[in-house]
């Protein structure tokens, strides 16, 4: 009975101290995840070819994580400046734009008068600026935190692709030793299915970025490339990334005109229709091998549970317990044939 009580407590103790660094393990499985996905392609680097030789392991990585700052930095460079260009070019049509809303709100009697921009801030609720203050600064921290969450994942995921050898005999060494080579089998399955997400990701950004470029500049819409760009990099964002491609266009479109900005909307709407409904579950049923009907329920079930990151770590996940299953079922008809 004592025995009991004291593994109950401490199955108990183990799970609320799991769930109290709940964000602290969201990092590491994250981490292990870019490792997974990186994987494939520091072990091509990594072994020696015909025609070339070999890089060290930790150079390997080190080129990998080059090229993906590069493309960090190479997106940045792009954005950026036309970004704080537009923003300069909607600041400046802002008063006459706030007067044709005034206008219009006058000629169907919405408002009695016109007034001014400082009136209109002067007018605000009471306590505002106070909560506009506390906005900012909790976007300025969610931003530090962010920036600094990114680079504990860099960090801790080249950890595990130099230790991914050792780590793996460790954890081998819990597995009974006639289980163990279905074991590496099982993780060596896991890994592929990773890095295929990984590459379905790229394929899917590339699809919608080239969609949103081509429709965009056959419109006319200034910057077009930058939005592609914005909606490229949403796509690794499942349901909300698309979204925020969407804004962007409408929210340029609308410096040009209203008809512009609606029929970029509608545009995006298509796009947003056939990457939900057709692209993700396809593509992902192709390259992850994990089923169209799978891939919404784990998107959903995913965002249920976590929100954003459930829903972008859904796939993942789902196809490394297809991979679990899989064995299982395998096990256990093993020993029913025997």
């Amino acid at each position: 009975m004592v025995r009991t009580v004291f593994t109950v407590a401490g199955v108990l103790v183990l799970c609320a101290a799991l769930w109290a660094a709940r964000d602290a393990l969201l990092l590491i499985y994250v981490s292990a995840l870019l490792a997974m996905g990186c994987s494939p392609l520091v072990h091509f680097l990594e072994y020696p070819r015909p025609n070339r030789r070999g890089l060290p392991r930790w150079a390997a990585i080190l080129a990998v994580y080059t090229a993906i700052v590069g493309v960090i930095v190479l997106f940045g460079l792009l954005v950026i400046p036309p970004l704080v260009a537009q923003a300069v070019a909607l600041w400046d049509k802002l008063p006459d734009d706030f007067n044709r809303l005034q206008a219009f709100f006058i000629r169907y009697k919405l408002m009695a008068r016109p007034v001014t921009l400082a009136e209109a801030v002067q007018s605000a609720p009471s306590g505002s600026g106070s909560n506009a203050v506390g906005t900012m600064l909790v976007a300025v921290s969610s931003l530090i935190g962010g920036v600094f969450g990114l680079i504990t994942i860099l960090i801790l995921s080249f950890y595990f692709l130099i230790e991914a050898h050792a780590m793996a005999e460790y954890f081998a060494r819990f597995v009974p030793v006639a289980r163990r080579a279905a074991f590496e089998t099982a993780s060596r399955e896991a890994v592929v299915k990773v890095s295929a997400w990984l590459r379905a990701q790229f394929i899917l950004a590339a699809v919608m970025g080239t969609f949103a470029a081509i429709g965009l500049g056959l419109m006319g819409v200034p910057y077009f490339y930058v939005i592609a760009l914005v909606a490229s990099f949403g796509e690794t964002i499942p349901i909300v990334g698309p979204v925020i491609g969407g804004i962007a266009a409408v929210a340029v479109a609308a410096t040009v005109s209203t008809k512009l900005a609606l029929i970029a909307g509608g545009y995006f709407v298509a796009l947003h229709q056939l990457e939900a409904n057709v692209l993700v579950p396809k593509i992902m049923e192709r390259r992850v091998g994990v089923s169209p009907v799978a891939v919404m329920i784990a998107l959903l079930i995913g965002g249920a549970l976590s929100g954003l990151p459930g829903a972008i770590l859904a796939i993942p996940t789902a196809a490394i317990l297809s991979v679990v299953i899989e064995e299982i079922a395998a096990s256990g008809n093993g020993r029913t044939t025997r």
